[in-house]
């Protein structure tokens, strides 16, 4: 899950997207609290007995849902299942981790409603990358149930359904002329300050900071980390471009492309708390270009006529990300989003948790980007994103590179959604 996390069309990214210094209390902006850790997809499936599944407090839901046959929905026997058990199995990975029940985490889906599924599925004899599509859909329909949802008024949920993606940037280990902007691990000196331990009204609200003498005071800004080159935090890579350095933190985790051809990820660690302020704002402002024009290309091609202003352009965004490296194991798998699971390249989705419990697979109907064209699918809820607030509001993952950014830019659709819960279970239900 990325921190500035907006309609990823990449004049939007670029020009209007906002955040805030004070986090949500998703486990992304908390750094070192994703849960399951970096290799849970490279984990066997374990199923917990239920009594290691303690019960927590209910979460209460704002939607509502109906139960509905699985011949309702809309282009489901036409869905190839591509990579949806190797989806489910690590989405079970994640529902069999015992709740904390901290209302500073988002929602997640009751783990003691999937112990029987999730078992299920284990003893089903179907490897991650299967190609038994009829085995796959045989299980789902026997196990699951689906429930569309509604809004709390009982009218059917429809909302916006845009699209994110992982970038690619080429980069180095080491500074050189070709390779001049740093992409920085969180600082020791970064402090984040839990505001719910003081104010109960604001639990799972945290800002940034760090201490001067006895004093709490807001963290650096951009310009300030980038002027003290002595005391900057120490570098992971030194990106060819400034303009896909700057884009990969506002998607908040990529790849990046090494010299002898080698890819490592960047992945979310933490941020300086600063609020995010947009460069192609400035560039109109300037009079260099006209809004409208400011797309990612554009503001490329401005920065290498103007080599000399680049640092300027970027200190207008006084917001840092941080990241932390990792490996990576398998080229299916993206990033990991707020609920610690790796995600997958149109399987995965940010929702509202205050709809859809983190961890639901989800039946997403909606269309391809800027068409009519049907793009119906089934889905897990495995992100969040600051953004992506209301009924049946989706950010649809679209997997690494270029031409998944190219989808995902021109994504802004509208959708409804199934959420798929446990035959056995009733009406979905939170912790």
């Amino acid at each position: 899950m990325k921190l500035i996390y907006c309609v990823p069309a990449v004049l939007l990214a670029l020009s209007a997207c906002s955040t805030t210094p004070v986090d949500q209390g998703s486990s992304s902006t908390a750094p070192g609290t994703t849960e399951g850790g970096p290799d849970i997809a490279l984990q066997p499936l374990r199923v917990p007995s239920l009594s290691a599944l303690p019960e927590t407090p209910a979460r209460a839901l704002a939607g509502r849902y109906q139960a509905v046959n699985w011949s309702t929905l809309p282009g489901w026997q036409a869905d190839s299942l591509d990579h949806v058990w190797k989806g489910f199995i690590n989405n079970c990975k994640g529902l069999m981790r015992p709740v904390s029940g901290s209302l500073a985490m988002p929602a997640r889906a009751n783990p003691r409603a999937w112990q029987p599924v999730c078992q299920a599925a284990a003893s089903a004899g179907l490897n991650a990358d299967t190609k038994d599509t009829a085995a796959v859909r045989n299980f789902l329909q026997q196990q699951l149930q689906p429930w569309r949802l509604l809004t709390a008024q009982g009218a059917v949920a429809q909302n916006t359904v845009t699209g994110y993606y992982e970038p690619l940037l080429k980069a180095s280990r080491t500074r050189s002329a070709g390779y001049q902007w740093p992409l920085f691990a969180a600082p020791d000196d970064l402090l984040t300050i839990d505001l719910g331990g003081l104010y109960p009204e604001l639990a799972g609200k945290r800002i940034r900071g760090k201490q001067e003498g006895k004093r709490i005071v807001p963290y650096d800004t951009r310009e300030q980390i980038m002027a003290k080159p002595e005391r900057q935090p120490p570098v992971i890579v030194y990106a060819e471009d400034p303009v896909e350095g700057f884009f990969l933190q506002i998607q908040g985790s990529g790849r990046a492309v090494l010299p002898d051809g080698s890819a490592v990820r960047l992945a979310y660690a933490d941020h300086n708390g600063r609020p995010y302020a947009s460069i192609g704002q400035w560039l109109a402002k300037q009079g260099e270009m006209p809004l409208a024009q400011t797309s990612m290309q554009n503001i490329k091609a401005w920065a290498k006529r103007n080599p000399h202003r680049v640092q300027e352009m970027m200190n207008v965004n006084t917001a840092m990300v941080f990241f932390r490296e990792e490996a990576i194991v398998d080229p299916e798998l993206g990033p990991k989003g707020a609920y610690g699971i790796p995600l997958i390249g149109l399987r995965s989705v940010a929702i509202d948790p205050t709809y859809v419990p983190l961890g639901t697979p989800v039946y997403l109907a909606t269309s391809q980007p800027a068409t009519n064209q049907p793009l119906q699918r089934l889905v897990f809820a495995q992100d969040t994103g600051a953004a992506i607030k209301g009924p049946a509001r989706t950010d649809l993952y679209w997997g690494t590179g270029d031409q998944a950014g190219a989808q995902a830019g021109r994504m802004k659709q509208q959708g409804q959604m199934w959420l798929l819960w446990p035959r056995q279970a009733g009406a979905p239900s939170a912790r």
